[in-house]
């Protein structure tokens, strides 16, 4: 089961990176990459800290999901101005059930709560992160007008919470990857973000989005 819900996670954020590798002007190679990267990404960075040989490269399947999305994306892109909502959509399904998946993965392998919590966020936001950088934007995760990794942040320790009573099951599971896919899109639709390093008094800079335009148009 947390196999086939890591296939699908790894399918809605390979959505995403092939959907911006399209308003990015990439090509059908270029697609296959970024959303390989940006499903597997997060996936491959857990694995490594948790001195285990990624999963991926052991079972050629995880493969397939970038390769269905690609062809998906290709096959059914809408008009240019609408992809950046897409990409937001399908990054907060990944992000709600890679957070989970991630967290679980950890605590199966006996690590300590809070470490698994950490290891959740890596899973969930890694893959967004290489997407971006990749693609020349501003990640979501150091935007200051953007909340990304709160809601991470909030799945994996309601999951590490349910897992430590023993209460984890389909339903709870599915819950918590719900409430941080609603948190996130939330988060989007009404401008919500965190106070800045600087403090108060600190004047906000004008940071640019490198010709990605808004980053919140949800």
């Amino acid at each position: 089961m947390l196999t086939l819900i890591e296939l699908v996670g790894i399918f809605f954020f390979a959505v995403s990176g092939s959907l911006m590798a399209a308003r990015r002007g990439f090509d059908m190679l270029g697609s296959e990459f970024l959303g390989g990267v940006t499903g597997l990404g997060g996936g491959v960075v857990r694995d490594l800290i948790l001195n285990q040989s990624p999963a991926t490269f052991a079972h050629p399947v995880y493969f397939l999901p970038p390769v269905l999305a690609a062809l998906c994306v290709y096959a059914f892109t809408p008009a240019v101005q609408k992809l950046h909502r897409l990409v937001q959509i399908f990054d907060a399904a990944g992000l709600g059930l890679f957070c989970m998946t991630g967290t679980m993965k950890a605590l199966e392998n006996d690590v300590n709560p809070v470490t698994a919590v950490l290891l959740g966020v890596i899973t969930g936001v890694g893959g967004g992160m290489l997407r971006d950088v990749i693609s020349n934007v501003t990640p979501d995760l150091f935007n200051p007008r953007d909340v990304y990794a709160l809601p991470a942040i909030l799945g994996a320790t309601a999951t590490a919470f349910v897992w430590h009573f023993d209460v984890l099951n389909i339903a709870v599971g599915t819950g918590i990857a719900g409430l941080t896919f609603v948190l996130r899109l939330a988060s989007i639709r009404f401008g919500w973000s965190v106070p800045l390093a600087a403090g108060h008094w600190h004047r906000q800079p004008n940071i640019p989005n490198h010709g990605d335009g808004p980053r919140r148009n949800f």
